[in-house]
């Protein structure tokens, strides 16, 4: 059940609030967009809410990445080791991996400068959208949220601040995914391990290909969640903006430019 049931004669909608989630458009930077597909395949699209694209490309990153060994070459780089780096590449899946990283990173900066034209004129057209649904399983609704916290929640487990902020969609793709890293990681054993004094046994039981999974996620969640945190906040101000004008504004009222007011 929404407050407002578009017609659908509108061209573009800035913003689109469901039982789901609160999704919308707003100006992005190509370039961060575009960064975060090289952290991460994928964390581009999502941060664009092409959720579908992105899933793809994230869940492919993960099989191709495990069966390549890129995350050991790259934890054999980082300790000098550069022809272990070299030897411990699959070339036969990293053939097929750098096709598919390379458009994730040129594919996400395209859209996002095409999505920003069509903010431009989705913004000049302001046109109603809903901004309240009801249903049997969840409500939502716009309104304004702390970013500080939701980058906070984040930070202790990557998707509680979507959660925070109704990302469901995404909220419930990282927790699953943070979950399934720090499971086969066996991050939290080693924690335990070190807390204990027992250094080398922590390091002994830590699985490096999953482990460097999970600084990109964890950045993810964290920038995700803030930004869209502000970006809903600055949506909630122009509808409130507009539905103040609209029913109390008084008629008659108007703005007098270029003319001097008298002072008392």
């Amino acid at each position: 059940m929404d407050n407002y049931v578009s017609d659908n004669t509108a061209r573009r909608y800035k913003a689109h609030v469901s039982v789901l989630g609160t999704t919308q458009l707003h100006l992005r930077s190509p370039s961060i967009i575009a960064w975060w597909s090289a952290a991460y395949p994928g964390f581009g699209h999502l941060l664009l809410s092409k959720y579908l694209r992105g899933f793809v490309l994230f869940i492919w990153e993960v099989f191709i990445n495990l069966n390549a060994n890129v995350n050991w070459a790259i934890l054999y780089s980082f300790q000098g080791k550069f022809e272990m780096a070299a030897g411990v590449l699959d070339t036969r899946w990293l053939l097929v991996y750098l096709p598919v990283y390379f458009f994730a990173i040129w594919d996400s900066h395209r859209t996002t400068v095409d999505m920003n034209k069509v903010y431009l004129l989705a913004d000049r057209e302001d046109h109603r959208f809903n901004l309240f649904s009801i249903g049997a399983m969840e409500i939502n609704y716009l309104d304004k949220r702390n970013p500080i916290m939701a980058a906070i929640w984040s930070a202790f487990v990557p998707g509680l601040g979507q959660l925070y902020i109704h990302r469901l969609v995404t909220a419930l793709f990282v927790i699953s995914w943070t979950v399934v890293f720090l499971y086969l990681s066996h991050f939290l054993e080693a924690l335990t391990l070190l807390i204990v004094g027992d250094i080398s046994q922590s390091t002994a039981v830590l699985r490096g290909e999953f482990l460097l999974m999970l600084p990109s996620i964890y950045g993810f969640a964290i920038y995700d969640a803030y930004v869209n945190t502000v970006e809903n906040n600055k949506l909630f101000e122009k509808e409130q903006r507009r539905f103040l004008k609209d029913n109390y504004r008084d008629s008659n009222f108007q703005i007098l430019k270029g003319e001097k007011v008298n002072e008392c």
